[in-house]
């Protein structure tokens, strides 16, 4: 084998440039021809005196020498010279399902194993984008072909090894088998055109989901009829200074100590994204709603299901005067329940729920008062921790004043009785009492007794309220809705667990709302399948599944022939019964790839 320089022209636009290709001489007949074994391509940047121990390097590889000692190769050259080899086999002829079959006689000693990539969450993820049309999506937008293949592999390297675009393009280069069912040459493509991808897949982020949602209503056939509606935050990595959303915030997991942002999610009741929007990390979810909503084109009568954050009184006239209906938790304070005036309904969970429909004296709106014994002992447990926490606190401070150094100042006293309370989400039930000498400046004793305020979490724990103006439906039918809300909890877990959300890395803007965009559509596709295999009865989380989809792989068998030459095979490996199984359901073929077969 040897390298050819060759001098080219663009069919497209007739610019001139030179191209590289891995050419070998075989003969036919009496002539010796000269046949291009794989295109280098233009920007193959090895110098010429190296070209002959790279070109023997990967002669040996294919040929199976393994009695023969590597050539003395750096680690760059040898890293290009198995990924050419690689190539060779990658892309030989597919190997025909001949019947009777074809035997081949080999050394046994010489088998070898040889480059296992995974390839059934590729394979799975790629059926997903052909049904959603995604593909065809990118080329309406504008993407040109390594884009729209490095869009791709974002999308599907985030649902198969969640993480940053780096640990994408570490994936893509070696673990996965994405390249060969995509017959692209990923190895070759470089990080910076992921973050192009990625660049390129925001700027036409409200046509993409537009257009993903409408394939993904004809494809399930399912009516947009109840919409809902959170935000959740995740933190970055850094200070993030060039990114203005990259702010302090209340994180709910924990990590104010890092800048935050917000990623917001309308989704249809089926559970797909229909709308996403990156805000400020410090974003008021009640400024939020208009935004999200206007432009949305949801069906005149739409029923918006949201949380107490967002339920504000202006948010709630702002959907009732565009036609919208409304099902949300409500912010009133004072918990209310009458069991006798209550109808008992079951949970998913086979758990009572009690609910009590009362309609407003305008006949405008609905109050749904719910009681779950369940709740009630999650309330109960916190109320418990909460009160022994300030009582804890008091008892310092009461053992303080017999205390040589303890504090016995007055003012200081209440000053951290007060900080004591506003901690503790309880000292509106206490009363406390210090009782001071005759200068009044010192405190002599403390004493507190609990008073429960009457409609609280102490004296009704397990109770909730939810308000709409959704008059004609009976209480369970509302409460079954409500609960959908809880799926979109369940998104949000599956983003941050599951698809690589947190933490980012970037520190610009444009390139942080991208990394949040490319795990909504590996959403998109992860709901797709789900999906589909719920119906199958295989209700699995999308962690699960990837477990069992990721012992399969496409492997490498080289031999040595009696008559000298090497065989090379490249097949996937047997599906296992479960992983059968899901193939199965999805209509996949259980072998993806075709059988590649090349004789040195």
């Amino acid at each position: 084998m040897f390298i050819r320089r060759t001098a080219t022209r663009n069919k497209l636009n007739g610019e001139s440039y030179i191209t590289y290709r891995l050419v070998s001489s075989e003969r036919h007949g009496k002539s010796v021809r000269q046949v291009t074994r794989l295109n280098l391509g233009r920007h193959f940047d090895v110098a010429a005196k190296h070209w002959p121990s790279l070109c023997a390097r990967i002669e040996q590889i294919v040929s199976a020498q393994t009695s023969l000692a590597p050539l003395e190769l750096s680690p760059r050259f040898e890293r290009l010279a198995q990924h050419y080899a690689a190539q060779l086999v990658i892309r030989a002829d597919t190997a025909p399902a001949t019947t009777p079959p074809v035997y081949e006689e080999v050394a046994l000693e010489s088998i070898q194993q040889v480059r296992p990539r995974s390839v059934s969450v590729e394979a799975v993820a790629l059926q997903a984008i052909e049904q959603l049309g995604l593909r065809a999506i990118l080329t309406e937008c504008g993407f040109n072909g390594k884009l729209k293949n490095a869009a791709l592999a974002s999308v599907i390297g985030r649902l198969a090894h969640p993480g940053s675009e780096l640990a994408t393009w570490r994936w893509l280069n070696a673990t996965s088998a994405l390249g060969e069912l995509m017959e692209v040459d990923f190895e070759a493509m470089s990080l910076m055109t992921l973050h192009r991808a990625s660049d390129r897949l925001m700027q036409y982020r409200a046509a993409i989901e537009t257009r993903l949602f409408e394939n993904v209503r004809d494809l399930f056939g399912f009516e947009t009829t109840v919409t809902l509606y959170d935000l959740t935050n995740t933190y970055l990595e850094g200070t993030a200074a060039a990114n203005p959303k990259a702010c302090r915030g209340r994180s709910k997991e924990k990590r104010s100590d890092c800048p935050l942002v917000t990623l917001g999610l309308v989704l249809d009741g089926s559970g797909f994204v229909r709308r996403s929007e990156t805000f400020a990390g410090n974003a008021a979810e009640v400024k939020t709603l208009e935004g999200m909503l206007t432009g949305l084109d949801a069906p005149v009568g739409s029923l918006i299901v949201m949380d107490a954050g967002i339920a504000a009184e202006a948010n709630l006239a702002w959907l009732v005067s565009h036609g919208y209906r409304y099902l949300v938790v409500s912010r009133k304070r004072t918990r209310h329940f009458e069991a006798a005036h209550a109808i008992t309904i079951e949970s998913a969970s086979e758990q009572p729920i009690q609910i009590q429909k009362i309609m407003s004296a305008d006949g405008q709106e609905v109050e749904l008062h719910c009681y779950s014994s369940g709740r009630q002992a999650k309330e109960s447990a916190i109320a418990k921790r909460l009160c022994a926490r300030l009582e804890t606190g008091l008892q310092k401070l009461a053992e303080g004043l017999h205390t040589p150094r303890g504090e016995k100042r007055l003012a200081k006293l209440q000053e951290r009785i007060g900080r004591l309370k506003e901690k503790s989400r309880v000292g509106q039930h206490y009363v406390i009492t210090l009782t001071a000498d005759e200068s009044g400046e010192k405190a002599l004793s403390l004493t507190w007794s609990q008073q429960p305020i009457e409609g609280t979490l102490l004296t009704h724990p397990g109770v909730y309220c939810l308000r709409t103006n959704e008059t004609q439906w009976d209480a369970e039918r509302l409460w079954r809705t409500y609960i959908t809300l809880t799926d979109l909890e369940a998104v949000f877990r599956t983003f941050k667990s599951e698809l690589g959300l947190r933490p980012i890395y970037h520190h610009k803007e444009s390139r942080t709302d991208g990394h949040l965009f490319i795990s909504v559509l590996a959403y998109q596709l992860v709901q797709t399948v789900r999906r589909q295999l719920k119906e199958k009865g295989i209700p699995d989380s999308w962690s699960r599944l990837r477990e069992t989809l990721s012992v399969q792989r496409r492997v490498t068998v080289s031999f040595q022939r009696r008559d000298g030459r090497a065989l090379h095979v490249r097949k996937s490996t047997a599906a296992e019964s479960e992983l059968r199984a899901i193939y199965e359901a999805l209509g996949l073929n259980p072998t993806p790839g075709e059988t590649k077969k090349l004789i040195v």
